[in-house]
This record gives C-alpha cells, structure tokens and sequence, in this order.
C-alpha cells in the first residue's frame, strides 16, 4: 500500500509538470561546482544518501533564471487590505470552500478533536495558498531549491538548508527527488509547507505510512493543523475582534506597521484604541492594527493570541486577516447550508 500511494505520487507531479522541461538550461554539475560538491560531501557524510547517487541527482537539477527573477522582482506597492480582501475573499473562494469542507468532513472534524484547530480556518488556511489544492506550485521543487541555494546569494544559507532537509524528506519518504513540484520557493503541496515545514509537522493523517501533502487533502488537514497547535493555537478562541480609536493613533507606534508585538490590552486602550463590542481583560494579549480601506478609511482591529499564531505560518497581517474572514465566510456559508438542509427536513 505504502509504495503504491508512493508511486501514484510520482505520476501526479510528472502530470503537473505539464510540457517537457527545456533542454538548454544548465544543470548542477558537480564536477563543475565546487558549492554542489561541498554539499554533496556533507550530505552524503550524515545521511543514507550515496555520493553517486547525488551526483547523479544534481546533474539533472536545472538551473532556473526566471526562479531568480521572480524571487529578486520588488513588489510594486503594498497592497492595502481592501485590495487584498478582494483578492482572497470571493464568492469562488468561498463556494470552493464550502466544498471542500463538505468533501472532507469527517477528517476536518477529527482534526478539530486531536489540534484544536477549527475545520474553516484549517479550510481557509488551504484555500489562501492553493485554493484548496488548485494552483500547488509549477517548478520543479530540487530545481528551486538548487537554483536558490547555488545562485541566490541574499538568502543562500536559508535555501541551502531547505534543500538538505528536502533531500533527508524524499529518502526517507522514499519518493524520486526530480518529480516534485512546488512554488519557486520551495514551497510544496496543498498547504505550501518549505521542507523544514514538512519535517516539523506533516503528519500520515489517514493512516497509509505516507505523509502525503501534495496529492492528498486528509493528509494536508492533518499537517496544518498540526502546524498551528505546535505553534500554540487555542481551540475555539477567536482570532480577531473589531475595535475603535480614539484620536490618530500615534501613541501606538507599530500601529500601521506590519508588526506582531503583542501588549496588554491596559496598555493599547490607554493609548486610544477600545475593542468595540468584546469584552477583554486588561492582561489580554493584543496586536492593535490599522488597516487600510478604500477612499482613506481604515479598519480597526485588535488581533489576538490565535492572529498572532496564523502570521507564524505566513508573517504578513493582511494574510492573518484573510484567514480569518474566509474561515468567517466558510463557517457562514456552512451553517447557511446546514439551515437550509434542516428546513427542508421540517417541511
């Protein structure tokens, strides 16, 4: 069973590897790298991998110039939240959602009773990265990794160790390196873990002796909810709770500032800012944020200890809150669901 799932993986990315990958571009070589060599020498020292075997490995590992393009492109701008709500928060998204939740109820629920972790925000998380397993990653994930690793200076000590923990996954996985896809960072399956992600907290969830997050969705439930209870999530505690301000805001210096530094409520309402209707205790830990609409308003919000564990899977606040209002519009769309079903079983 194990090396059936296993192979049936195989065919699955060679399927999203689309048209055959271009014969030009230069490979790791390395009887020509010294960098490869050096790794293929420590790996081979601490690991079950043979010299051979990763020297034929990094021969056929491809050097991508546009994976350091997309890497290197600055951003245009800053997306404001308004801008990015629309990006995330569709009724596409949302439908989408609400089928992947009722496909995959009972592993979401047993998710829910092991991590703690609410099934729409483990759906919502799923749906931001990949749109619930749609768009995984088009790149080679050993050609990411090499190109980043080898030829990406500003953050080589960051991919190299990812691609070592990528070569330790795929031998004891005992998956063929060269057949993953994944972001052009690194990033792999229906939660987009990078490979020191997927050693941490990617779990066999459906019992096949396979940790499977590319092609299969109870495997990737699992993962992310483990994720976020090894990072501290609080089962059934909110996320965020609307708030006003009194004044600017500039006695709330990271206010407007893509920060995480969490104070006391005391202290955040001593400066201006109030939840709006919750009632929150003066040691509650709280991340105030202003966060901007369309026509220069601004949005209120104070995000709490579970806000604070969802930008541990993606440092960004406007990720966190993308998040946390699909898993609100899933829960919505759910519940209206489960209301209608119940009316029509009345009638």
């Amino acid at each position: 069973m194990k090396h059936t799932v296993k192979r049936g993986l195989g065919v699955a990315c060679l399927l999203l590897a689309g048209p055959s990958l271009a014969a030009d571009r230069p490979h790791y070589d390395p009887a020509s790298n010294e960098q490869v060599k050096q790794l293929i020498q420590e790996v081979s020292q601490d690991s079950d991998w043979q010299p051979e075997q990763l020297n034929h490995l990094f021969s056929q590992a491809e050097r991508r110039d546009d994976i350091i393009k997309l890497i290197s492109k600055p951003a245009e701008r800053v997306l404001t939240w308004a801008e990015y709500r629309r990006l995330f928060i569709t009724d596409a998204r949302i439908k989408a959602g609400h089928e992947f939740m009722a496909q995959h109820r009972d592993a979401l629920n047993r998710a829910h009773e092991q991590y703690g972790v609410d099934p729409t925000v483990i759906t919502a998380i799923i749906g931001v990265e990949t749109f619930y397993g749609r768009h995984k990653g088009r790149h080679r994930v050993i050609d990411a990794l090499s190109t980043l690793s080898f030829d990406y200076p500003p953050r080589s000590a960051f991919f190299r160790k990812q691609l070592v923990a990528y070569l330790e996954l795929v031998k004891q996985e005992g998956l063929n390196p060269l057949l993953p896809m994944g972001s052009y960072a690194g990033a792999m399956g229906f939660p987009q873990f990078i490979p020191t992600s997927y050693q941490a907290y990617a779990v066999d969830f459906n019992g096949d002796g396979f940790r499977d997050i590319w092609t299969n969705p109870v495997d990737a439930i699992g993962s992310v909810a483990h994720y976020f209870e090894a990072h501290g999530w609080k089962k059934d505690a909110p996320v965020a709770v609307d708030a006003v301000l009194e004044g600017d805001g500039t006695k709330l210096e990271n206010l407007r500032k893509n920060r995480f530094d969490m104070q006391d409520y005391s202290q955040v309402a001593a400066a201006g800012m109030t939840a709006k209707s919750a009632s929150l205790t003066a040691d509650t830990r709280v991340l105030p944020m202003a966060l901007s609409l369309d026509d220069d308003q601004e949005q209120m919000m104070l995000g709490l200890h579970n806000f604070y564990v969802i930008t541990r899977y993606n440092h960004s606040r406007l990720y966190a809150m993308a998040v946390n209002e699909l898993a609100k519009a899933l829960k919505a769309s759910d519940q209206g669901a489960s209301d209608q079903e119940a009316a029509r079983d009345q009638g």
